[in-house]
C-alpha cells in the first residue's frame, strides 16, 4: 500500500521555510545551468541558421576562415565560369569577390573598443544576400566612401548609426544605410565597395574569398567537388551555412565553464537537499514508526520519502526556469576565435534546455533523497517510536 502524495505535500507546506530554502538553492544551480545553455544555444541558432543552402564559400586551401584567407582576383576569374554557378538576369554568374577585414568600434559596453568585421563586396554579392533588406537609408554606392550596416551593429556601435561617420582604412566612411536579415551573423557585418576596401586596405590584388550562388542542390556538391579538387586552383570549397557552422566553436570554452560551475553547484545543492530531508527523517520518527504500525512497508516509506525529494526538486527546477526565463531574447555579442571579431546574437532558452533544467534539478533531487529515504526505510517501529 503506498502513502498518500498528500502527505508529501503537507510536509513540504509546514517546513516552509526549509523548503523554500532548498528549493532556491536547486533553482539557482539550474538557473547559472541554463544560463550558460542559452547562450550557446543563442550562438549555435546565430550560426547555424546563417547561410543560404546554395551559397557556396571559396577560400584558400588551408585557411581557418574569412581573415585568414588569401584569395587572388586570377583565382576568382578562374572560378566564376565554372559549370553550376547560377545566372543573374543580364546572364553573369552570381559570383562576388569579396574582401573581409577587421576594424575596432567603441560600443556603451566596451568604450575601448570591439572588434567588427568589414566585408567589401560586389553590386551581385548584395544580389547573392538577397534575404538582407534595407530598413534604414539605402545600399553603399559603389566607388564611394560609404558603407550600409547590419542591425546589430547599428544598435550596439553609437558611431554605426545611420549618418555617422565610421574611422577605418585611409579616412572615414559615411553610415548611408543599416539593413536587416534573419541570418544573425550577417547582421554583424559592415558592407561596402571592394574595390574602394581594398584601395585602403592595399589589398587589391589578394583578398579573402568568392562567395557563390550553386544552380541547384546537385550542381551545389558537383561545384564543391570541382572547386576542391582542382589543383590549379588551391582553394577549398564548402556551403556557406557549413562555414557558420564552424564558427559555434566559440561558445565552447563558455558552455564548459558555465557546466562546470553548475556541476559545482550541485554538488552544493545536492548537500542541501539531502541534510533536509535528513532533518526531516529526524524530526519524523514516530510518523515514521506510526506509519509502519499502519502496514506500510519499508518499500513504500522509501517511495514518500524520495518522492517528496524529487517534489522539493521540481520546486526548485520550477524556479530556476523562471529566473533564467528573462534571459530569453536579450541581445549580446561574443568575440568569435574563427573570425577574431565580436558576433552579436540573441539568448535562447528553448523549451528543450527548459526540459534539459528541469531533469538536471530531479536529478540533483534523487541524489540528495536517497540515501535520507533509505535511511528512514530502515528505522525500526520500537526505536521510531520512543525517539523525540
Amino acid at each position: 500500500m503506498a502513502i498518500p502524495i498528500t502527505y508529501n505535500i503537507r510536509n513540504l507546506a509546514v517546513r516552509k521555510t526549509t523548503t523554500v530554502m532548498t528549493a532556491l538553492g536547486i533553482a539557482l544551480t539550474v538557473a547559472v545551468l541554463l544560463a550558460a545553455f542559452s547562450l550557446v544555444e543563442g550562438l549555435k541558432t546565430a550560426f547555424e541558421g546563417s547561410g543560404h543552402p546554395l551559397n557556396i564559400l571559396v577560400t584558400r586551401k588551408g585557411s581557418d576562415s574569412e581573415l585568414s584567407s588569401n584569395y587572388p582576383r586570377s583565382v576568382f576569374n578562374d572560378t566564376k565560369f565554372k559549370q553550376g554557378i547560377a545566372k543573374d538576369k543580364k546572364g553573369d554568374p552570381l559570383a562576388s569577390l569579396e574582401m573581409v577585414t577587421v576594424i575596432t568600434l567603441a560600443s556603451e559596453e566596451f568604450p575601448e573598443g570591439t572588434n567588427v568585421n568589414v566585408r567589401g563586396i560586389t553590386p551581385t554579392g548584395i544580389e547573392i544576400r538577397d534575404d538582407s533588406k534595407i530598413i534604414e537609408g539605402r545600399w553603399f554606392t559603389p566607388g564611394r566612401r560609404e558603407v550600409t550596416v547590419g542591425s546589430s551593429v547599428a544598435k550596439r556601435y553609437p558611431s554605426a548609426h545611420l549618418g555617422g561617420k565610421l574611422k577605418f582604412g585611409r579616412g572615414e566612411w559615411e553610415v548611408v544605410g543599416v539593413f536587416d536579415t534573419p541570418q544573425m551573423a550577417r547582421k554583424s557585418e559592415i558592407l561596402t565597395d571592394l574595390n574602394q576596401a581594398a584601395g585602403d586596405f592595399e589589398r587589391t590584388e589578394v583578398l579573402s574569398s568568392a562567395l557563390i550562388r550553386a544552380t541547384d542542390e546537385v550542381a551545389r556538391q558537383a561545384l564543391i567537388n570541382d572547386l576542391s579538387y582542382d589543383s590549379k586552383l588551391n582553394v577549398q570549397a564548402k556551403t556557406e551555412k557549413e562555414y557558420y557552422a564552424m564558427q559555434t566553436s566559440s561558445g565552447d570554452l563558455v558552455k564548459y565553464l558555465g557546466t562546470f560551475v553548475a556541476f559545482i553547484m550541485a554538488v552544493g545543492s545536492c548537500f542541501a537537499a539531502m541534510n533536509t530531508m535528513y532533518a526531516a527523517v529526524a524530526r519524523r520518527s514516530k510518523e515514521i514508526g506510526t506509519l509502519r504500525i499502519l502496514g506500510f512497508s519499508r518499500v513504500a516509506i522509501m517511495t514518500s520519502f524520495l518522492a517528496e525529494s524529487l517534489m522539493l526538486a521540481t520546486l526548485g527546477g520550477i524556479l530556476g526556469i523562471v529566473l533564467v526565463l528573462p534571459l530569453n531574447g536579450i541581445t549580446t555579442g561574443i568575440g568569435s576565435n574563427v573570425t577574431f571579431s565580436e558576433v552579436a546574437f540573441q539568448l535562447r532558452v528553448s523549451p528543450q534546455i527548459m526540459v534539459r533544467g528541469l531533469v538536471f534539478a530531479l536529478f540533483m533531487g534523487a541524489v540528495g533523497g536517497l540515501l535520507p529515504a533509505f535511511s528512514a526505510a530502515r528505522k525500526q517501529i520500537l526505536v521510531a517510536l520512543r525517539q523525540i
